[in-house]
């Protein structure tokens, strides 16, 4: 099951290796979807995907993808007890209206276009 979210990135942990072949990487996304009443959500890397946050800072905007995913865990006296976790498969800044993009081109910005590089216009009305 993929889903897809948007915010700003809140907190970013440092990785933990759980065992000698398992590390995980949580991070926190501030979703202000309804600005009275944010969201701050807690996700989580594992294996080679911890090193995707290197490349992000907190406050910037983010998309995330993940799974829900769930699981039992039976205690040692037999206490049964349930865990969520939501497992990122990609994490990308949003690049909309940050200074480092290009402005789009204005009419004006635009090169002029000859007439050998126009597309001939025909006359069928569709």
């Amino acid at each position: 099951m993929g889903i897809e979210v948007s915010g700003k990135l809140h907190t970013i942990f440092e990785t933990k290796q759980v065992t000698d072949r398992f590390q995980k990487r949580e991070f926190v996304v501030e979703m202000t979807d309804n600005p009275k009443y944010p969201q701050v959500v807690l996700f989580q890397l594992t294996g080679d995907r911890c090193a995707l946050l290197d490349r992000l800072r907190v406050g910037e905007e983010v998309r995330v993808e993940f799974s829900l995913r769930g699981r039992e865990w039976r205690s040692p006296q037999g206490e049964v007890k349930y865990f969520n976790s939501l497992d990122v498969w990609s994490v990308e800044p949003l690049r909309t209206g940050r200074r480092d993009d290009p402005p789009p081109l204005g009419d004006d910005d635009r090169p002029p276009v000859s007439d050998d590089t126009r597309p001939e216009l025909d006359d069928i009305p569709f």
